[in-house]
C-alpha cells in the first residue's frame, strides 16, 4: 500500500499497517476531531484523530522507527472518545487522560488483536507498554512523534506555518538512542514558538474554550438526564451530536443550540461569562550542542521567555465574554 501524506511525503507501508488502517477502530477516527467541539464553532478547525494517527505512524517510519513502533504510533489514539478531550471536561478530569484509562479495554474488545495475531504479533507486547517506544512518546518537555505531529499538522492546516517550515524542521531532527532531538538552537526556538501557537493560542482561543465548555455542559446534562450513556462516547462526533439534537428535552435543546458557526466571543478578564483552565503543556526540547544534549532554555533567553509567558497564561486560564450565541 502506498500512502502519500502532505507533511511527510510518500511511503510504501507493510500489509499489517494496511489492515490496521482499514480496521473499524482506526477508520472511526476519521469521525473524531482533534479539537473536540472546535469544528462546531469554526468549520475550518477540522483536523481528525485519523489524520494525526497516520501522521504519527509515518513520522516514526521516516525517522527509522521499527515496524512495531509504527504500529503503536498508528494505534495510540484509537481509544479517544467522541470529541476527544471534551470528555475530560465532562468528568472534570484534570489530567485529560480519560482515553488512556480505557485504552486496554478498547483494544481487547476490537478486531485489533486478531489482525496483529495474523502477522504473528502479540498485542500486549506492542500496545500495553509505550515506554519502550521512545520515538512515539516522551515525557514533556521533550519532543516525541505524538507531540511533534499534532503541532505541525494543526499549525499547517490552520495557516500558521508552511510546508517549507515543516520540511526545514524535519531536516533538523536527529535521532539519538531512539529519541528525537534538534540540531541547533534556532530550530528549537522555532518549534517552541510554533508549539505555543498550538497549545496556547489555539487551544486557549476564546472561541475554542467556549465551544468545548458548552459541549461539555451539554454532554454532562445529557448524561444526568440519561439521554446518553458512556457507550455513546465510543461512536463518532456527528453521530453523538445528531443523537443529542433529536432529544425532546427543552433544557438539552437550549444547550445544543448554543453551538453554532455564528457564535461571537472575546477575551475579557473583568466582564466574563466563563473561565476555564486547560492542562499546562510546556516544551523545552534538548538540542545536540557539540557533543552533548542541552535543554533549549539553557541556550536561549527567547525560549525561557516563551516558556514563562506560556506558563503564566496557562495557569491564569482564559476568561471568555460571550457577545452572541
Amino acid at each position: 500500500m502506498i500512502i502519500s501524506e502532505k507533511l511527510y511525503g510518500e511511503f510504501e507501508i507493510e500489509k499489517v499497517l494496511e489492515d490496521l488502517i482499514l480496521s473499524k477502530p482506526v477508520q472511526r477516527l476519521k469521525g473524531i476531531h482533534q479539537g473536540g467541539a472546535s469544528y462546531l464553532v469554526n468549520e475550518k478547525w477540522n483536523e481528525t484523530r485519523y489524520d494525526h494517527s497516520v501522521g504519527v505512524m509515518l513520522l516514526i517510519k521516516k525517522l527509522g522507527g521499527s515496524l512495531e513502533e509504527q504500529i503503536a504510533g498508528l494505534l495510540h489514539d484509537v481509544s479517544h472518545t467522541a470529541f476527544s478531550h471534551v470528555v475530560d471536561f465532562v468528568f472534570d478530569n484534570k489530567n485529560e487522560d480519560y482515553h488512556e484509562t480505557i485504552f486496554n479495554s478498547v483494544i481487547i474488545n476490537s478486531e485489533i488483536p486478531s489482525i496483529l495475531e495474523k502477522y504473528h504479533y502479540r498485542y500486549e507486547d506492542i500496545l500495553f507498554d509505550d515506554s519502550k517506544w521512545t520515538l512515539l512518546e516522551q515525557p514533556a518537555p521533550e519532543l516525541c512523534a505524538d507531540r511533534v505531529d499534532s503541532t505541525l499538522r494543526d499549525m499547517h492546516e490552520y495557516g500558521q506555518i508552511s510546508l517549507i517550515d515543516v520540511q526545514t524542521f524535519l531536516n533538523n531532527l536527529v535521532v539519538i538512542e531512539g529519541k528525537m532531538y534538534l540540531q541547533n538552537i534556532e530550530i528549537a526556538e522555532w518549534f517552541v514558538k510554533t508549539y505555543y501557537k498550538e497549545v496556547i493560542d489555539f487551544f486557549m482561543d476564546p472561541l475554542n474554550i467556549y465551544g468545548n465548555d458548552t459541549l461539555a455542559k451539554t454532554l454532562k446534562l445529557s448524561l444526568e438526564k440519561e439521554f446518553i450513556n458512556l457507550d455513546d462516547f465510543l461512536g463518532e462526533d456527528d453521530d453523538l451530536i445528531q443523537h443529542i439534537k433529536s432529544s425532546k428535552d427543552k433544557e438539552i435543546q437550549d444547550h445544543i443550540r448554543r453551538l453554532n458557526q455564528n457564535v461571537k466571543v472575546k477575551e475579557d478578564t473583568t466582564n466574563y461569562n466563563l473561565h476555564r483552565k486547560n492542562k499546562v503543556r510546556l516544551i523545552d526540547p534538548s538540542v545536540f550542542n557539540g557533543n552533548e544534549l542541552i535543554r533549549a532554555s539553557l541556550l536561549s533567553e527567547r525560549v525561557r521567555e516563551m516558556n514563562k509567558r506560556a506558563y503564566e497564561k496557562a495557569t491564569r486560564g482564559m476568561y471568555v465574554k460571550i457577545i452572541s450565541n
